[in-house]
């Protein structure tokens, strides 16, 4: 890292509000300053077509899916996530490659008087920098991953060739509402009048949202549940093992991925669908194309942190899973994970459910508390005494490199361990 850049990543972390270290504060309710930004930028979000997608759980992994997809059906595919797990220019991919430090530096001091005078959030000015990159890279087409919500997201200042929502559950609710509907009605508001929409996960309860999104924009809705199914037929050290039924067309196919969380089934079943709804706008997204891209996602486009086997011997696993439906599919495959002992290193941020997600832990494992090194962390301190509370038995750790330390320090060949609660837990354990 050079010290151009680890200045200019100061400048920004420090200057900018930032919801990922200080929670709903750093929130602007509205698109004003991303309009702004885009304005004076000379609107480069308008110089690229684009995948939106939203969702609570599973949209970073879709959207890497998609643009794995596209990558490998030859178009030069832009591809914005957040938040980062090791640097900030993971946000910001061209075909799998971040941008350069220096484009960070320079794009940073030539509208530093813009920053100041608009007054961005972080995550505001961190959108308004992908849209210029993909503008002055002229992507073909470019994956914008929403921050937070959907409505108000920074990010719905584009208007996408296709919208897709992955699912809806429990997650921000003092920022997106209490109930399902009332997210659901957050998430909707990526879907633009014309623009065909997909919905990962069919739900009883939102489909009445999602219904009355596509008669009043006029859009075709698409249900990836009724679209594809797919059965799991084996699974190794480097993939697992699909079969991939089309209902309609009475075809199955073989598939294998790269990417080895059992919860990716849902994911995939949406990139299917939007490769689906992209062939038929044209775009050379055909099952060829999808089977070579869905074997090597991580390959095309970095994606880290989705059931991350970080080492075999022992099995070291590493997941950002941070609520409670994401914990739950994570806990469930981690139940299904056979060792002598195992051990689970875990932090969270204070704006979660943290007493629900703790229900969710097993009791017989070996636990290793700890908070990550930012002010939005839930203190380790809190953490322990309420795990404590939940019937959890481990040791409060001073960092994520501590706790992980001493668990590995703990483990025979044969053991295993699992790191996760929060992107930032993940982030800091396997940075090491």
């Amino acid at each position: 890292m050079t010290t151009a850049y680890r200045q200019t990543l100061d400048y920004l972390y420090e200057q900018l509000p930032m919801f990922s270290r200080y929670g709903k504060g750093a929130i602007k309710n509205d698109l004003t300053n991303t309009l702004a930004l885009c304005s004076a930028l000379g609107e480069p979000q308008q110089q690229f077509r684009s995948v939106h997608i939203a969702g609570t759980n599973g949209k970073g992994s879709t959207s890497h899916m998609i643009a794995a997809i596209l990558q490998q059906a030859g178009y030069k595919t832009g591809l914005y996530t957040s938040p980062h797990i090791l640097d900030f220019r993971e946000r910001i991919r061209i075909d799998g490659i971040p941008v350069s430090e220096e484009w960070v530096v320079d794009f940073t001091n030539r509208n530093k008087a813009l920053l100041e005078q608009v007054e961005p959030s972080f995550f505001e000015a961190t959108v308004a920098m992908a849209f210029q990159a993909f503008a002055e890279a002229k992507v073909d087409i470019a994956v914008i991953e929403t921050g937070l919500g959907g409505r108000l997201d920074s990010t719905n200042v584009i208007t996408p060739i296709l919208s897709v929502i992955t699912n809806i559950s429990y997650d921000h609710t003092d920022i997106l509402g209490t109930t399902l509907p009332a997210i659901a009605r957050e998430k909707a508001g990526i879907i633009k009048p014309g623009v065909p929409f997909i919905i990962g996960e069919q739900q009883a309860e939102t489909e009445n949202v999602f219904f009355e999104h596509a008669v009043q924009k006029q859009c075709n809705s698409f249900y990836a549940d009724a679209c594809w199914a797919l059965v799991r037929t084996g699974q190794d050290d480097n993939y697992q093992y699909l079969k991939a039924i089309k209902p309609a067309e009475k075809q199955i196919y073989d598939l294998k991925t790269d990417l080895s969380g059992a919860y990716q089934l849902h994911n995939i079943k949406t990139a299917l669908t939007a490769a689906d709804v992209l062939f038929q706008m044209g775009f050379n997204t055909g099952m060829e194309t999808v089977q070579r891209a869905l074997s090597q996602v991580k390959k095309l486009t970095g994606l880290r942190g989705r059931w991350d086997k970080i080492s075999l011997s022992p099995l070291v696993i590493a997941d950002v899973g941070h609520n409670e439906a994401g914990l739950t599919e994570v806990l469930q495959q981690w139940s299904l994970v056979k060792a002598p002992n195992k051990h689970i290193v875990v932090g969270f941020v204070r704006d979660k459910d943290v007493d629900k997600a703790l229900s969710l832990f097993p009791k017989d494992a070996v636990y290793h508390f700890c908070n990550a090194a930012i002010p939005r962390a839930l203190p380790v301190a809190e953490l322990y005494e309420r795990a404590t509370a939940a019937g959890l038995k481990g040791t409060a750790y001073a960092s994520v490199r501590e706790a992980v330390q001493h668990a590995k320090e703990q483990m025979n060949a044969d053991d295993a361990l699992l790191i996760t609660g929060s992107f930032f837990i993940v982030g800091e354990a396997i940075s090491e």
